[in-house]
């Protein structure tokens, strides 16, 4: 007698034995994928902690780039003076800087060449006076065939060296400055000059300014 199951019985076996091993395989490729997703998702985050980290370190060093910009930026507004001219009267010029954070200490005046001056240094006290150059400013207006009564606000070329304090630090300020003045003839030839105020021309080179005064002098003469 033959023991062998009939044949419809070996297909059906092994239809579930085909049946459990894809249900195997399933189960492994299923397995792979969430494998495979955690993989995914664990570079996923160390990408998302890495650009978060950069985003951090992007931000902070912007911050602090901005924040040595301000601090250079008002390190460089506190070294730098405006002097302003208060009217006084009409033969000095009461002289302060634009910062109220600015203190002037001293100031050493230096006039053109051809008015033939010493400077004149202040101390504590900014002014520019009439007293100080008047007599040498009329004789080089006569020299150089200038009118004797203004036309306009003239201008006189001066160098100012200043000395000054800005939030407690010592500071030097060169600078060209024309002085605005008017001049009128009075009685038996005689003029007097009337000051306006003061107008900055140019930051200078410590050294540098008794040329570059001395320029200016000779290029508002060609220019009357």
């Amino acid at each position: 007698m033959d023991d062998t199951p009939p044949r419809s019985e070996s297909q059906a076996q092994a239809a579930t034995k085909a049946q459990a091993e894809a249900r195997v395989a399933e189960a492994a490729a299923t397995r792979r994928r969430w494998i495979t997703l955690g993989e995914v998702l664990a570079v996923l985050a160390v990408i998302i902690s890495g650009l978060t980290l950069w985003n951090n370190w992007s931000e902070r060093g912007a911050s602090e780039a901005a924040k040595h910009a301000d601090e250079k930026q008002a390190t460089t507004r506190s070294a730098t003076l405006v002097l302003l001219a208060t009217n006084s009267g009409k033969r000095e010029l009461l002289l302060k800087p634009a910062s109220a954070e600015q203190s002037v200490q001293e100031q050493h005046i230096t006039f053109p060449a051809a008015l033939g001056i010493a400077p004149t240094d202040t101390t504590g006290e900014p002014r520019i006076e009439t007293s100080w150059f008047e007599h040498a400013l009329i004789k080089a207006r006569e020299a150089a065939h200038l009118p004797g009564e203004s036309r306009g606000d003239e201008q006189l070329p001066i160098a100012i060296t200043t000395h000054f304090l800005s939030s407690g630090e010592p500071h030097t300020d060169v600078a060209i400055y024309d002085v605005g003045y008017s001049i009128a003839g009075g009685w038996f030839g005689s003029h007097s000059l009337t000051l306006r105020g003061i107008a900055l021309v140019a930051r200078v080179k410590m050294g540098s300014e008794p040329v570059q005064l001395n320029a200016r002098w000779n290029k508002s003469l060609r220019h009357r």
